[in-house]
């Protein structure tokens, strides 16, 4: 998902992304969610969240580092 489809995505859920990082917009919309803000983290060496709509993501920056 690219960066314009993430804000709009954060701004639907009446979060402010002004001066936001992809990664960060990321976890907050995961907060928003109730869900675990673990986006880009470590916890991908060990996730089994195969349904994860920010997974592939997620993964291709680990595999980055």
């Amino acid at each position: 998902m690219n960066l314009n489809e993430i804000k709009r995505m954060a701004k639907d859920m009446g979060l402010k992304t002004a001066g936001m990082k992809k990664v960060d917009l990321v976890r907050a919309i995961q907060r928003a969610e109730n869900n675990i803000d673990c986006f880009g983290t470590e916890r991908v060496e060990t996730c089994h969240e195969d349904a994860c709509l920010w997974r592939m993501d997620c993964l291709s920056l680990h595999d980055r580092r």
